[in-house]
């Protein structure tokens, strides 16, 4: 298995309540990082590590999603326009390298992120899918991910992380004196940061109502069956606005590590 063989199914149907200045109008993986769309960045990521296939489960504001794909070449291009009896289009400039093919289903509004993966299972072909969230950015190597999943012997992986904390943390002594202060260091502890490889058999362990999060991955890290590669390099969900400005404060100052093209 090669990152060309894998379909990315990327969960972009969620209501974005916490984020709500932005997601009024538009779902959250349409909110902007540098004037381009999360999920452009997602996308454009893991296209320039090697996969070509991208299936989008939508729900909340879906329309929006598939309007700026269908429009996506004439809204990222110069074009000139010849109006009369026959009116043409000519692109001028195009965005170049995007070799993509990508599907979009719509998967309901408020259905949980497993029985999404269930809705869109008639369009997921390949042998194994990579699922990712439409909400985060990271610096993950595909290549380390797939070679991790191989070795592994087991059925799905599951990328996983050390947040940092938002706030400084002290080693208080016994008579209440600062023994030391780590601004925002990593937490000891590893969470789930999505970037999930699937065998496309693991489908039909789902239904509708399906949480991936809860009983699908519970019951194969319960037979031993889950593997967790180990990211220490750069992620970054998109929960808040604090958030979103942090993302856009990075891309602006050249400092996006997601940034591989």
């Amino acid at each position: 298995m090669e990152a060309k063989d894998l379909t990315v199914v990327i969960l972009a149907g969620g209501l974005g309540t916490r984020l709500r200045e932005e997601t009024e109008y538009k779902p959250k993986p349409m909110v902007e990082i540098g004037g381009k769309p999360i999920i452009w960045h997602i996308i454009k990521n893991l296209s320039t590590q090697g996969v070509s296939k991208f299936l989008i489960c939508t729900g909340y504001k879906s329309q929006s999603i598939k309007d700026y794909f269908i429009n996506y070449t004439s809204n990222s291009s110069d074009m000139k326009i010849k109006f009369g009896p026959e009116p043409t289009i000519q692109y001028l400039s195009e965005e170049s390298g995007n070799d993509w093919e990508v599907s979009i289903v719509y998967t309901g509004e408020l259905t949980p992120t497993g029985g999404r993966l269930y809705k869109a299972r008639k369009s997921i072909q390949t042998n194994h899918f990579l699922c990712v969230y439409g909400d985060g950015l990271s610096d993950i190597s595909l290549h380390n991910l797939i070679t991790s999943h191989k070795n592994s012997g087991k059925s799905a992986t599951v990328t996983a992380v050390q947040p940092v904390s938002r706030f400084g943390v002290l080693d208080i002594g016994s008579t209440g004196e600062v023994k030391s202060f780590k601004e925002k260091p990593k937490l000891d502890g590893w969470i789930n940061a999505g970037y999930f490889i699937f065998p496309r058999e693991f489908l039909s362990t789902l239904n509708e109502d399906s949480t991936l999060e809860t009983d699908p991955l519970y019951k194969l890290a319960l037979t031993g069956n889950l593997n967790a590669y180990k990211h220490d390099g750069f992620w970054q969900p998109m929960d808040t606005y604090r958030e979103s400005s942090l993302l856009n404060d990075l891309w602006s100052n050249g400092k996006s590590p997601w940034k591989n093209w």
